[in-house]
């Protein structure tokens, strides 16, 4: 009996690692949901009935030393929501202007814990799982800091923070580059146990997220960076001058990680050979993300600027040599001036490939600056094309099945079975799609968002500028 109890207590002390793991199950873990930034939740809301919410509360940002200090308030762009199911309790991770990074229980908005940041926080996380202790890792960035400029010797404007705790682990001070940003936006791809990231430094760098890993660099820990690549070329300062800005995620196709610039350029890196070795040139600002389609190509979203044609949504075939021979179509918008922009498509598209009913097609839906939201059959093409964003190219464009005023907007729709899910400026819908593509809006709500929501068990989480996170549903 004694060395029974003595196995049984060893046995114990070594599968509750394990165990303990097990206890969290990642629901989104990062914007758009996957690698491939193209999954959106399982079961989307019949309507949109406000369940509750959550105050989020407002914060100071610095704009420049001239522009100087603003206070935004609840959370914008991309800001979608991740989720973890702790010990069958859901909980929400969500950045807000008021500088924190918060965990809300969301089955009723009660906050768990909250940690702050040196900023206001605007983009998504990811969830990172270590893979040598029991430890789940937000890895989350923000603005540069208050009151702090782009030659501040510190800018720690990532971190990592334990899901558990609410406590940093480690922060990264992004360096400046030629782009005139320090702020991180984008969501962290993970594959097998790396980290890589696009910093609105212009830099793409592969990074080890593990804790035990950090080194002590500038007076406090630091993950090891393991590669950086550039992100513009030098010429791009001609045309762009400092806005070298990259703002989207990267996503992972086969052995390529793909990322957006706002250099105008979408780069392809080579898993195998650790370098970039696909680079196709719009031209163009782009902030969206690229979303990797069932017939492995590539969604981008293109904004007006820097470009003599229109901005839109464009299909690249990356097989193909990045030329114009890449691009399988492009759906130009309208030009609208809202805020800084000037139109184009700033959020990414969505395609409905992993909870397509049988018998619909291949869609995919874009949010744009002139108020539309469009409804797309990307597989197939119209019978005459329309000319680039160099005004000089000829392109096929796609078909397109329906399209809806719902005003201006810088967020992602979510495609979830026959239904979307999408914000703007003007409030939240809900819409019906049919076989047909055909739209048919079931509900809507009148808070403006810039940020993109997140699905889950009939239920709609999203934040809005008016200070709050809302949870809607049936």
């Amino acid at each position: 009996m004694h060395y029974g109890f003595t196995f049984l207590i060893l046995w114990l002390m070594l599968v509750s690692p394990l165990r303990g793991r097990e206890q969290d199950s990642l629901i989104n873990s990062t914007f758009l949901g996957s690698p491939g930034r193209n999954v959106y939740g399982n079961r989307a809301p019949d309507r949109l009935e406000l369940q509750w919410s959550f105050y989020l509360g407002e914060g100071e940002t610095t704009l420049s030393r001239k522009a100087g200090n603003r206070t935004w308030k609840g959370c914008g762009w991309t800001g979608q929501p991740l989720l973890v199911e702790t010990e069958d309790t859901l909980y929400i991770i969500q950045g807000a202007y008021d500088h924190h990074l918060k965990k809300i229980r969301a089955s009723d908005g009660e906050l768990i814990w909250e940690y702050a940041f040196d900023d206001v926080i605007k983009g998504t996380g990811t969830l990172y799982v270590s893979p040598d202790k029991d430890q789940l890792i937000i890895l989350q960035g923000s603005r540069l800091g208050l009151n702090k400029y782009l030659d501040h010797p510190i800018i720690t404007s990532y971190q990592a923070i334990d899901y558990h705790t609410g406590k940093a682990l480690w922060k990264m001070n992004v360096p400046f580059f030629a782009s005139y940003s320090r702020d991180v936006d984008g969501s962290a791809l993970i594959v097998d146990s790396l980290a890589y990231l696009g910093l609105e430094n212009g830099q793409f760098i592969v990074f080890d997220p593990r804790p035990e890993q950090a080194e002590m660099r500038d007076g406090f820990l630091q993950p090891r960076i393991l590669e950086s690549h550039r992100l513009y070329a030098r010429e791009d300062t001609r045309s762009h001058g400092l806005n070298l800005v990259t703002e989207s995620s990267p996503c992972l196709l086969g052995d390529h990680i793909y990322i957006t610039s706002g250099s105008g350029h979408v780069y392809g890196y080579h898993l195998k050979n650790r370098q970039i070795d696909w680079d196709f040139i719009t031209g163009s600002d782009m902030d969206g993300t690229p979303v990797v389609t069932s017939d492995s190509c590539l969604l981008v979203t293109l904004e007006k600027q820097y470009i003599p044609g229109k901005g839109g949504v464009m299909k690249l075939n990356p097989r193909k040599s990045p030329d114009s021979s890449c691009v399988e179509w492009f759906l130009p918008v309208g030009n609208a001036v809202v805020a800084e922009w000037k139109g184009g498509i700033i959020g990414s598209a969505s395609v409905n490939d992993h909870t397509r009913p049988e018998g619909y097609p291949h869609i995919a839906a874009v949010n744009t600056l002139d108020s539309l939201l469009y409804i797309i059959d990307y597989k197939n093409t119209q019978p005459y094309k329309v000319l680039g964003p160099d005004s000089s190219t000829w392109y096929p464009k796609p078909v397109i099945l329906d399209s809806v005023l719902i005003g201006p907007s810088i967020s992602t729709p979510l495609i979830v079975g026959n239904r979307i899910i999408t914000a703007g400026y003007w409030g939240i819908y809900l819409f019906e799609y049919s076989p047909e593509g055909r739209l048919k809006r079931l509900d809507a709500q009148p808070f403006g968002c810039e940020a993109t929501p997140v699905v889950h068990e009939n239920k709609v989480y999203i934040g809005s500028r008016n200070g709050y996170l809302y949870c809607f549903g049936n």
